[in-house]
C-alpha cells in the first residue's frame, strides 16, 4: 500500500508539473562536436536559446533525426521480447478476466514515470552538455562515482542478455521439437558464439527491424487466437495440444493491491527500459530544443504503452492464471501462426543479441579498466567466450524469464528507470541554482522513492515467486 501511494503521489505531482517543464526554454547540444564547438548562449530570447546560470548550452542541432524517425526508432527499443511475458506479470497476482483493468492501468502508471525518467536524462544532457549516461552522471552528481551507473548499465546488458539466451533456448526447441538444454548449447556454440566475435557489427542493424514487425506480427496472431477461441477450455481446437500446466486457468481473483502486483511492476522497469540511451536520442535529434525532444519521448512511450497493453491482455485473457514467462511458451507447436511468430522473434533475436552482448562485453572492459592498448583481438575473443558460457550456464539453470526480468527490474532497472535521473537532475537544478524547477525536482525525488520501494517488494515477491 505504501508503495501504491507514492505511485499515486509521484504520478499526480508529474502531471501537475509537466506544463510548467514545457514552459522551461530549450536548451541544445551539437550532435556529435567537441568543446571547441560549445557556444555561449544568446542574450535575446526570441531565438529560443536559453540563458544559462551554470553548464554548457550549444547551439541547436540543425542536422539529425526527425521527430517521427527517432519515435519509431525508440519504439523499436522498448518494445521488445520482454512484453511477451508481461501476461505471466498479471497472472503473478489475479486470475480473473477483470484483472486486466488495474493492470493496464499499471502499464500506463509505469510507462508515464518512466518516459519523465527519460525526459529528465535528456534534459541533463541539456543543461550539461553531457554526451552520454555516464557523461550525465559525472557532469551532475560527480565523476569519481560516475562507475556506479556505468556498472549498472552494465550489469543490466548482461541480464538483457541472459534473457534473451533463454527465450532463444525455449523457441528453438519448440520450433525443432528437441529438449531446450541441448537446444540452448548448440545454438550458443554454433551461431551465437561466431556472431559475437565479429568486430563490426554494422551488417547486423538492419535485422533489428525484425523485432518490429515480429512483435507486430505477434500482436496480430495472438489476437486471431483469442477471438476464434482455439485455446478455449475444454474443447479448443488446439487446447488439447498444449500440456496440462499451460492451459488455460481462470478464477475470481483480481486484487491489484496484493504485494505480488509488484512483480508485473518491476517486469515493466525492464520492458520499458531504453534510458541508458536518452542522451543519443536528445543529442541525434533535429533541432533538439527540450519541447521537440519532449514531443518524441511522450509519443515513444504513449505509443509503447498502448502495445504493451494490448499484448499483455489477449495473453492474459487466454491464458490466465497459466501463463508461462514467455507466453509463446503456452501456444502449441502444431500452432500455425505462433510458429510463424516464434520464427520472427527468433530470427530478430539471434541478429539483435551480438549488438547487446557486445554493449556488455564493453562495460565489463570499462569496469575492469582493461586498457585500450590491452583490448587486443584475442583479449575480446577469449572474454566472449568466458561471458557467453556464464550467460549460456545460467540459461540453463534458469527456466522462467519473467523471474529474470522482475529481479532485473527490480533492482537495477529502477535505479536506472527513477533513482539515478532523479538524482542527476536534482544536482544540476541545485548546481546551476534553477529555483523555479523545485517542483519538477520535487516530482523526481518522489518517483525515485517510489522506485526505490517497489525495488524492495518486488525482489522479494520475484524471488519468493521463483520459489513457488
Amino acid at each position: 500500500m505504501t508503495s501504491l501511494r507514492f505511485l499515486l503521489l509521484s504520478l499526480l505531482l508529474f502531471s501537475s508539473t509537466t506544463d510548467a517543464l514545457r514552459k522551461v526554454n530549450p536548451l541544445s547540444k551539437a550532435v556529435g562536436r567537441k568543446n571547441k564547438n560549445v557556444a555561449a548562449p544568446t542574450k535575446s530570447l526570441s531565438t529560443g536559446a536559453v540563458p544559462k546560470k551554470s553548464g554548457i548550452v550549444a547551439k541547436t542541432t540543425t542536422e539529425g533525426a526527425s521527430i517521427p524517425s527517432h519515435v519509431f526508432n525508440l519504439v523499436k527499443g522498448i518494445v521488445g521480447v520482454g512484453v511477451l511475458s508481461l501476461p505471466a506479470g498479471i497472472a503473478a497476482f489475479a486470475d480473473s478476466p477483470a484483472a486486466i483493468i488495474p493492470a493496464t492501468a499499471l502499464i500506463a502508471a509505469i510507462g508515464i514515470l518512466s518516459g519523465f525518467g527519460f525526459f529528465l536524462i535528456g534534459k541533463v544532457c541539456a543543461y550539461t552538455g553531457a554526451t552520454s549516461y555516464r557523461d550525465a552522471w559525472a557532469k551532475s552528481v560527480g565523476q569519481s562515482t560516475s562507475w556506479i551507473p556505468a556498472a549498472s548499465c552494465t550489469i543490466k546488458t548482461s541480464l538483457a542478455c541472459l534473457a534473451f539466451s533463454m527465450v532463444l533456448g525455449d523457441t528453438f526447441s519448440a520450433l525443432l521439437g528437441t529438449s531446450r538444454n541441448p537446444t540452448l548449447l548448440a545454438l550458443s556454440g554454433g551461431v551465437l558464439l561466431p556472431l559475437c566475435l565479429l568486430k563490426n557489427l554494422s551488417a547486423l542493424s538492419p535485422f533489428s527491424l525484425l523485432g518490429v514487425l515480429g512483435m507486430g506480427y505477434t500482436a496480430i496472431a495472438m489476437a486471431i487466437r483469442y477471438f476464434d477461441g482455439s485455446y478455449q477450455m475444454p474443447d479448443g481446437a488446439l487446447v488439447g495440444d498444449v500440456a496440462a500446466k499451460l492451459q488455460p486457468v481462470f478464477g475470481s481473483n483480481a486484487n491489484v493491491f496484493s504485494s505480488k502486483s509488484l512483480i508485473l511492476i518491476c517486469m515493466l522497469s525492464t520492458a520499458y527500459m531504453a534510458h541508458f540511451n536518452a542522451p543519443k536520442f536528445y543529442l541525434e535529434l533535429k533541432d533538439n530544443t527540450l519541447p521537440r525532444y519532449n514531443s518524441v519521448v511522450s509519443l515513444s512511450f504513449g505509443i509503447s504503452i498502448l502495445l504493451m497493453s494490448g499484448i499483455s491482455m489477449l495473453g492474459f485473457l487466454t491464458f490466465g492464471k497459466a501463463c508461462s514467462g514467455l507466453v509463446l511458451n503456452n501456444y502449441s507447436n502444431k500452432d500455425i501462426w505462433m510458429s510463424g511468430s516464434r520464427i520472427a522473434v527468433a530470427v530478430s533475436l539471434v541478429f539483435s543479441y551480438p549488438l547487446a552482448f557486445t554493449g556488455c562485453r564493453d562495460g565489463f572492459m570499462d569496469i575492469l579498466n582493461v586498457p585500450m592498448e590491452k583490448r587486443t583481438a584475442s583479449f575480446q575473443n577469449t572474454l566472449t567466450v568466458a561471458i557467453l558460457s556464464v550467460l549460456t550456464t545460467g540459461a540453463i539453470l534458469l527456466k522462467d524469464v519473467s523471474f529474470v526480468l522482475a529481479f532485473g527490474g527490480a533492482t537495477l532497472g529502477n535505479l536506472l528507470t527513477y533513482v539515478y535521473p532523479a538524482l542527476m537532475y536534482r544536482a544540476t537544478v541545485k548546481q546551476q541554482g534553477r529555483t523555479e524547477e523545485n517542483g519538477a525536482v520535487l516530482a523526481s525525488l518522489l518517483s525515485a522513492v517510489t522506485g526505490i520501494v517497489m525495488g524492495a517488494v518486488g525482489t522479494k515477491m520475484a524471488i519468493q515467486n521463483l520459489n513457488n
